[in-house]
């Protein structure tokens, strides 16, 4: 019996495990099956979530360790990872929907404030380059609390780190100091989305309502948002990425930043290329592989890397909402449920266990 080289490369079970859990489980499953096979795991992330683990798990570095201001101002515990002189930040440590219970979800009041004390502290830190990954925010504020921890200013004072409905008061903004506190230093903002900061495919529109903005208030949400950019770049504003993170995106260019694929980034950091040209088969998984997975996403970008080496990709995820003509035209080959296997109430219970029985049960299928 020859032995399989196995490259195992999921994103997170958004509610349940994360990358590097997930990674973990999939192999200790395959491993179950096939002991003499070769697994390598490479936990991934698209900018959102994870992002900090996944990249300190692959290059090493220095993780630092900051109190920030999470989105209502309360004391937040967050972490940056230094690698020699860039500095690897996770937005939604400071401003993510996972920090705030679904029922006190107040978009409008929600700060990034707390992302510019990171950035601050990176800045700190001796960082002359700076990646920011952008997703899972639960904040609608355009970016601009983080302006205002790097110093910027406006009128009335303190409407810049009082969330986005705050914005709509403004009458003057002043990023000079903050563009100042940034000179020199490349940033990067690492996101899977491409959508504008304004408009039907802004930032409040289409990210809005999963934060919990009500559908009666999108538009006088939109407007403050609008108010803010034509004080600051109004054109920037149909950027793509700018609406990425509820508008973070738009600050990040707005101060010189350059708008990067999230799971490029990754891709790119942990040598994923050099990894599947190695393997035989590619495992990769997600929550829910869907229509999404095809925008940006981990899925789809591990699907691509593997094509390009040639070498078959299988999906394992909580859920399979996608159809065989849907899977091959993002380059996967099969994909396995976890809810199929072992239902819906297992698979949230008992989410380790469960991958660790899917991971078994695609060796079975897939190792000679």
């Amino acid at each position: 019996m020859s032995i399989v080289h196995v490259l195992i490369a999921p994103d997170k079970f958004a509610g349940t495990l994360s990358a590097v859990e997930a990674a973990e489980a999939m192999a200790a499953g395959w491993r179950q099956q096939a002991p003499d096979d070769e697994v390598v795991t490479v936990p991934m992330s698209d900018g959102g979530p994870g992002f900090v683990d996944v990249l300190h798990a692959a290059l090493g570095g220095e993780l630092l360790a900051v109190t920030v201001s999470g989105p209502f101002g309360e004391p937040t515990p967050a972490t940056l990872l230094m690698h020699e002189e860039t500095a690897y930040i996770e937005s939604a440590q400071a401003c993510g929907l996972t920090l705030v219970p679904e029922k006190e979800r107040d978009p409008e009041r929600a700060t990034t404030y707390g992302v510019g004390e990171l950035v601050a502290a990176a800045l700190d830190a001796g960082a002359r380059k700076l990646v920011i990954g952008l997703g899972g925010s639960g904040t609608n504020d355009a970016g601009a609390g983080m302006l205002a921890a790097l110093g910027a200013t406006a009128k009335p004072e303190g409407a810049l780190r009082s969330g986005g409905a705050a914005l709509a008061d403004l009458t003057e903004v002043d990023l000079t100091a903050a563009r100042a506190r940034l000179a020199g230093v490349e940033v990067l903002a690492a996101t899977d989305v491409d959508n504008p900061l304004l408009g039907l495919r802004g930032a409040t529109n289409i990210f809005g309502p999963q934060k919990g903005v009500q559908d009666d208030r999108r538009v006088v949400l939109d407007a403050a948002l609008e108010r803010f950019a034509d004080l600051s770049d109004r054109p920037l504003a149909d950027a793509k990425g700018a609406g990425a993170a509820g508008g973070l995106g738009y600050v990040l260019l707005l101060l010189g930043g350059e708008r990067v694929p999230g799971i490029e980034t990754i891709i790119d950091a942990v040598d994923l290329n050099a990894h599947a040209r190695r393997a035989d088969l590619v495992l990769t998984g997600e929550g829910a592989f869907d229509f999404q997975s095809a925008s940006g996403k981990v899925v789809s970008g591990v699907a691509a890397t593997a094509g390009e080496a040639i070498r078959p990709c299988v999906v394992l995820a909580g859920r399979v909402l996608v159809g065989i003509r849907e899977m091959r035209t993002m380059g996967v080959e099969s994909a396995y449920s976890l809810v199929d296997l072992v239902g819906a109430d297992r698979a949230m219970g008992q989410p380790r266990e469960s991958l660790v029985a899917l991971g078994a049960r695609v060796a079975r299928t897939w190792s000679r």
